[in-house]
């Protein structure tokens, strides 16, 4: 009895799984052209976060498509780091690229909103960022535009770093709204 009443108790790790935002992005029939014709795989693209500053993006592909799944968000998963932020916005403008995707992501005054749409949102969103303006150039597809955007987390730098590294005080970085008034 003693036993069966330890292994109900919800674990540290059980507990860390539920707090994770997943997000399937998209969900594609691919296929291999092989000798005997045509093998059918699914690819699909996931998207993890903790919507407190930590985010991680996974592909997964597999004959069937919750292998596919559980493939994409293990991957996500081991792939999750942190990304500056200030508030609920990114502290700068800044541009990602993946391929023919090219992604904008400029910081909003609280109560903005998410204005973005498909894995640009999704990316956004499962990190915690809650204002932001954004804008997507050149190519669509959803494994672009995800990687474009993650390219584009990974290069945002904190206010502290830049104001260290400029030699000013950090409310000079800081974006107009937090600025405090004198």
């Amino acid at each position: 009895m003693e036993q069966r009443d330890l292994r109900n108790k919800p674990r540290p790790a059980d507990a860390m799984e539920e707090e994770l935002d997943e997000r399937i992005v998209d969900i594609a029939r691919v296929a291999k052209v092989v000798k005997g014709g045509r093998t059918f795989h699914f690819r699909v693209i996931a998207v993890v976060g903790d919507n407190k500053g930590q985010v991680g993006i996974g592909i997964g592909k597999a004959p069937r498509v919750p292998e596919a799944i559980a493939k994409a968000t293990s991957r996500a998963r081991k792939a999750m780091h942190a990304i500056p932020m200030v508030g609920t916005t990114v502290p700068h403008a800044i541009t990602g690229r993946c391929g023919g995707a090219e992604i904008f992501i400029r910081p909003a005054t609280p109560g903005t909103g998410v204005i973005a749409a498909g894995g640009v949102r999704a990316v956004l969103e499962a990190a915690g960022i809650r204002d932001v303006l954004t804008k997507s150039k050149g190519s669509s597809a959803p494994v672009n535009v995800v990687q474009a955007t993650m390219d584009a987390l990974d290069q945002l730098r904190s206010p502290e770093d830049v104001a260290r590294d400029r030699g000013v005080p950090v409310e000079h970085v800081l974006p107009f709204w937090m600025r405090r008034k004198a």
